[in-house]
C-alpha cells in the first residue's frame, strides 16, 4: 500500500514571554492503513490518537521544543508506545514544558542531521534547520514530494524569530541552503496555517 499524508489540525494555547495565544498546530501523519509516523504533538493527545486510528505508531518526531509542538508528546507516547525523536539542542525548551510537570520525562531518541525513518515503504530525512530555535528540524520525504517544515518555513515566509534562542540570520541561512535547494514541486507542510509548495517561497526568503 502506497504511503499518503493525513493531516490533524489541534487547537491550544501557546505561551510566550507569560503570554497565552490561541493557536492552532497541524499535526502531520505520514503512513498508510497499518503504521503512520506523527509529526509534532500538540496541546492535547486525544484527537491525534482519534486521526491516529487505531494504526501502529513508528515515531513520534517533534520538529522543535516550544510547548505548542510538544504538550502532548509523552501521553501519546504512553498512549501508543511509539518513541520520541527530539533534538537535543532544544533540551531547555522541553525542560519548561515538562520540568516540573513530568520531570522524570525525557525523550528517547535524539533527532539528528540525516536521521532517517522509514514507514509504509517510504522514508523521511531529518534536515536540521536552526533559526526559529536551535533544534528545529525539518522532514523530508522525497518520495511523495513532501517536506515537513514545522516553524522554520511558512507559506509566506519564514517562522518567526523574535524569541528566546532563536536567530533571524540563522533562519535565513538554514532555509536557503537546506529547503530552497530541494525540488520546486515540493509540498510544504508547515506548523501552522496552509501549505506552499519550495518554488513559490524562492522569492519570501529576504
Amino acid at each position: 500500500m502506497t504511503a499518503r499524508i493525513d493531516k490533524a489540525v489541534v487547537s491550544g494555547v501557546f505561551s510566550l514571554d507569560g503570554q497565552d495565544f490561541d493557536v492552532d498546530n497541524n499535526v502531520w501523519l505520514v503512513g498508510d492503513d497499518d503504521e503512520v509516523l506523527v509529526i509534532d504533538a500538540p496541546h492535547r493527545a486525544d484527537p491525534i490518537i482519534e486521526a491516529i486510528g487505531g494504526r501502529t505508531v513508528t515515531a513520534i518526531v517533534l520538529t522543535h521544543g516550544h510547548n505548542d509542538h510538544i504538550t502532548a508528546a509523552v501521553d501519546l507516547r504512553a498512549a501508543t508506545g511509539a518513541p520520541i525523536w527530539f533534538h537535543p539542542a532544544d533540551t531547555m525548551l522541553w525542560d519548561v514544558v515538562y520540568g516540573e510537570v513530568h520531570p522524570e520525562a525525557r525523550p528517547d531518541e535524539a533527532l539528528a542531521e540525516g536521521t532517517r525513518f522509514r514507514v509504509a515503504g517510504t522514508s523521511l530525512t531529518a534536515l536540521h534547520t536552526p533559526g526559529h530555535s536551535p533544534g528545529s528540524t525539518c522532514l523530508h520525504a522525497p518520495d511523495l514530494a513532501a517536506v515537513f517544515t514545522g516553524d522554520t518555513l511558512f507559506s509566506g515566509g519564514p517562522g518567526a524569530t523574535g524569541r528566546s534562542f532563536s536567530d533571524h540570520p540563522t533562519i535565513l541561512n538554514s532555509i536557503r541552503s537546506r529547503l530552497l535547494t530541494l525540488h520546486g514541486d515540493t509540498v510544504v507542510h508547515t506548523g501552522h496555517g496552509d501549505d506552499t509548495r519550495i518554488s513559490a517561497e524562492m522569492g519570501n526568503v529576504h
